[in-house]
């Protein structure tokens, strides 16, 4: 790193004391023998590597883990071996292109992205838009399957397999919006609702106003709470058993993108095709 070049603090080598480690996560398993803390470790830094951060020192890996250096410098020794990972530089780490055969296992498994690929590649030909499905994990929604118009670029770089906050997505709110009261009240009292814009919900009341909405419409549309320029609308999909599995998405640029032309032009394509996809499990 340059001298001009400012340090991410993220990478430093003193981790912050405030910060919650991945690795602290793993706490909650102590005593429990059939537990593998081995593995849990392994995923950990596989999970590590972003965007962002695609090369990495063991000790910067360690400090954003929360793993020993020791631990860490297993974990890579055994991915190098296996051919997920290896050096690039002889200091820092990256994932090798072997790891996208653990994705590739997924949605080749995965009934739900199976068919929803080729139901989102039709709706992008038909309208030269970008759509998604995904799913909720944890804190987070993922998206399983998706298709991007080209000359519809945003300045977020999604692909089957990213992660967004799910408080402030129209995926999030709309799987947020159906989990059980018990479920939702458990997120909301762990969830860190960090602002991305100035118009993004950091209120847990103001969100919880917000999940009722989508509920009693059936949709949510969210105006740029996550990225400045984006709008995007999304409706829920349904299992055979009524539960709300997955949702369907409309990302676009929002000057050229008005709300009400998102209701009156995509809305009812939107839900047609969630019910197309819930068709397919049953």
């Amino acid at each position: 790193m340059s001298a001009s070049t400012p340090a991410d603090p993220s990478l430093s080598t003193t981790a912050p004391t405030t910060r919650i480690s991945p690795a602290s996560t793993l706490d909650q398993y102590q005593g429990d023998p059939n537990f593998m803390t081995s593995l849990a470790r392994g995923l950990i830094v596989i999970q590590a590597f972003t965007q962002q951060h695609p090369q990495m020192t063991i000790s910067q890996l360690s400090v954003k883990t929360g793993l020993s250096r020791a631990a860490v410098r297993r974990c890579l020794y055994t991915l190098t071996k296996l051919g997920f990972a290896g050096l690039e530089d002889g200091q820092r780490y990256a994932l090798r292109p072997r790891m996208l055969s653990l994705s590739h296992t997924y949605t080749t498994s995965s009934t739900l992205s199976t068919a929803a690929q080729p139901i989102l590649e039709r709706m992008s030909q038909t309208f030269r838009e970008s759509f998604s499905v995904a799913t909720l994990d944890g804190h987070e929604i993922v998206y399983i399957a998706r298709t991007q118009v080209p000359s519809r670029v945003m300045a977020v770089d999604l692909h089957i397999g990213s992660r967004l906050p799910a408080y402030c997505t129209s995926m999030g709110r709309v799987l947020l919006a159906y989990l059980p009261p018990e479920q939702l009240e458990a997120y909301l009292g762990k969830a860190e609702l960090t602002p991305h814009t100035t118009r993004t919900i950091t209120s847990a009341d103001k969100l919880r106003a917000a999940l009722r909405t989508v509920r009693r419409l059936g949709y949510a549309i969210v105006d740029q709470e996550l990225e400045v320029g984006l709008r995007s609308l999304a409706v829920p999909v349904y299992a055979p058993s009524g539960r709300v599995i997955a949702t369907i998405n409309l990302s676009g640029n929002a000057p050229r993108m008005p709300v009400f032309d998102m209701q009156t032009h995509f809305l009812t394509p939107l839900r047609n095709a969630a019910n197309e996809l819930s068709a397919f499990l049953r």
